[in-house]
């Protein structure tokens, strides 16, 4: 996973109007905390930080008064309507430090000819990874799986040196057998009018 640099400026005003002034300005008000450091509130550039966002569990190399520290989003607050980023919490990590973080489940292949229905139980998966290591997503073949089947957290292929977060018996996919939509009956009404 390649590293984003941005540029951050530490920010001394808070508030309701401190952060429209911030988001006029197409900056992103947000905080970065971790490793028992005071919580940091930092202005980041706003297109290059939601450039950034795309990939997700994305590693930031942030710039912040000369020194350099690396992050990870944790909470990402988003404008409802519009889609603009509203604040970013960043969690600080290490080289080497292991982190839990949820990655996207991803299918290939077909299931077997009939009507079946793929069911995500769980979209993403939690695993521990080290933070200059995590994964974007991990991949599941569900090809020739019939209904009945199932595919268990333990199941999924990891990257090496990620493991599993969760209980490795959690049901991640499974394989539903499609229900046949029925007839719709005939009143009664309609029989006895007719003798």
């Amino acid at each position: 996973m390649a590293e984003v640099k941005l540029a951050a400026e530490t920010r001394t005003e808070f508030g309701k109007g401190a952060a429209r002034r911030i988001r006029r300005a197409s900056k992103v008000p947000a905080v970065v905390y971790g490793h028992g450091v005071d919580p940091l509130h930092i202005t980041l550039p706003g297109h290059d930080l939601q450039l950034a966002l795309r990939t997700p569990n994305v590693l930031l190399s942030l710039e912040i008064e000369g020194k350099t520290q690396l992050a990870i989003p944790k909470a990402v607050q988003r404008d409802a309507i519009k889609g603009f980023l509203d604040h970013v919490d960043l969690l600080l990590v290490k080289r080497g430090e292991k982190v839990n973080v949820e990655v996207y489940v991803h299918t290939e292949g077909e299931l077997a000819p009939g009507a079946y229905l793929l069911e995500h139980v769980l979209s993403t998966l939690t695993v521990e990874a080290e933070a200059t290591h995590i994964p974007e997503s991990v991949t599941v073949s569900i090809a020739g799986l019939e209904a009945g089947a199932a595919i268990l957290a333990k199941d999924i292929p990891l990257p090496a040196g990620t493991t599993l977060a969760i209980d490795e018996d959690a049901v991640v996919l499974q394989v539903l057998a499609a229900q046949a939509e029925e007839a719709p009956a005939e009143s009664e009404g309609s029989e006895s009018a007719e003798a």
